[in-house]
């Protein structure tokens, strides 16, 4: 059975992810972060939810917790504990960019390659899709595609990293995720970029959220406040 490593952030994106790569039969090796994001604590407690969801669908995942706080404790964002406030607004809007988190996924996804090799898996497997291209550099096609070549010449170990989802839409990624089996647990997900237990569902965040689910029809699952 091959292996591959994700990161599980316990977004929709990302449990999507995971959803899409226990379908392919992959042995899935998960890996979350706290990186001291103001919304860490309960995007953690989300990702563990949607493991146990996937355990007791007799799904056999395996899922890692990495503390990475120290390290961006001198990092510039408003997304993380140390910054100012998270911005309200569209998610496409320039104010945005200050939920950029410098190098994260460059950062996240080189420990993820490293473990890879080290667990004989062969791809690591990134949830970025088309709508996080405006804002964030390192979801782009040209990061993805510079980062897979990097992380292919790091090593005589060939791992290669993967980005199935980079045209896909939100929305596009919820029509995929619901017609897995078992479905993907949006039910869990957190998406909210604040720190607070109930989603605000005016942050960019929450709003590209709440337009996809608009957009297929659905009711957004979550409570908001």
């Amino acid at each position: 059975m091959q292996k591959v490593v994700i990161g599980l952030s316990g977004g929709m994106d990302s449990v999507t992810l995971l959803g899409f790569a226990l379908r392919q039969g992959y042995e899935v090796h998960c890996v979350s972060f706290f990186y001291g994001s103001k919304h860490s604590p309960y995007e953690m407690q989300a990702a563990r939810n949607v493991i146990e969801y996937y355990r007791e669908a007799g799904k056999g995942v395996k899922h890692s917790v990495i503390d990475l706080r120290h390290a961006f404790s001198g990092f510039k964002s408003n997304l993380l504990d140390s910054g100012g406030a998270i911005p309200e607004g569209h998610y496409e809007e320039a104010s945005m960019k200050q939920t950029v988190v410098p190098g994260r996924n460059m950062i996240m996804g080189a420990i993820m390659a490293g473990l890879a090799e080290s667990i004989g898996a062969q791809t690591v497997m990134l949830g970025v899709h088309s709508g996080d291209h405006h804002i964030y550099p390192d979801c782009r096609p040209d990061f993805i595609n510079a980062f897979n070549r990097a992380v292919i010449e790091s090593s005589d170990y060939k791992v290669s990293v993967s980005a199935p989802f980079i045209n896909d839409t939100k929305e596009s990624l919820l029509l995929k995720g619901y017609n897995y089996e078992p479905a993907v647990p949006y039910h869990l997900t957190r998406t909210c970029y604040k720190a607070q237990e109930v989603s605000c569902g005016k942050c960019g965040s929450c709003r590209e959220r709440l337009e996809a689910f608009e957009l297929i029809g659905v009711k957004d699952p979550i409570p908001y406040e």
